[in-house]
């Protein structure tokens, strides 16, 4: 596959943060005497915004200042809970490393906040791979709608053709397709391979080094 430039989702792709995401969702929920999400529910939306997701998660609707409390507690949940569990997921430093030397231009559309997103690729070492990176308030349609993308394409005058969308939840998938661009699903994150191979991605992988054996 020709590609000239990668667009990496971050969390269940880049970085593990998986149990940040379950610890402060619960702890959030609780402090509004909200129902706490079961992790499957949690996991199934940790690829969308939390001011969409939350929405589908809450048990009763919610008023706006309410609401605007769960969003403020889950990030001060959030960030107490990273230096614990964050991590990089095995083989991706490598997989950036590649990707360098091939020349290829890599960018970050996540559901974070963009300074969320900037902290948490410093504090896994990476920040300096990427051409620039695409968080939540960047945009004003969130995943699966493709405007995260289409700004990269705009904005760098990129070649849909030549660009490829990776993630681990169908929402990216979605996105990328809505985009046309290319496609590659992993599996280490959210979304199982079953679900993901439902959305027909181009590319559909267990390990980051099989990422670089897609890309010529």
């Amino acid at each position: 596959m020709k590609v000239n430039c990668v667009i990496f989702d971050f969390d269940g792709t880049l970085g593990d943060s998986k149990e940040c995401g379950f610890e402060a969702t619960k702890e959030a929920f609780k402090a509004l005497q909200l129902k706490a999400p079961e992790h499957d529910v949690i996991e199934y939306y940790m690829g969308i915004p939390i001011e969409k997701s939350f929405k589908e998660m809450a048990d009763r609707a919610l008023s706006q200042s309410e609401f605007d409390q769960l969003l403020k507690l889950f990030r001060e949940y959030y960030k107490k809970y990273e230096d614990k569990y964050l991590n990089i997921f095995p083989g991706i430093k490598e997989l950036l490393d590649e990707l360098k030397l091939k020349k290829i231009l890599m960018f970050v559309v996540s559901s974070k906040k963009t300074n969320v997103l900037r902290r948490n690729l410093e504090s896994l070492e990476i920040s300096d791979y990427f051409e620039e990176i695409v968080g939540s308030d960047k945009v004003t349609n969130y995943k699966p709608d493709p405007e995260g993308i289409n700004y990269l394409i705009n904005k760098y005058s990129l070649s849909a053709d030549d660009t490829l969308m990776i993630g681990d939840a169908t929402f990216d998938m979605q996105m990328g397709k809505a985009a046309k661009v290319n496609t590659c699903a992993v599996t280490w994150g959210s979304h199982t391979r079953e679900e993901l191979a439902k959305e027909q991605p181009n590319c559909l992988v267990d390990k980051p080094e099989e990422i670089n054996s897609w890309i010529s």
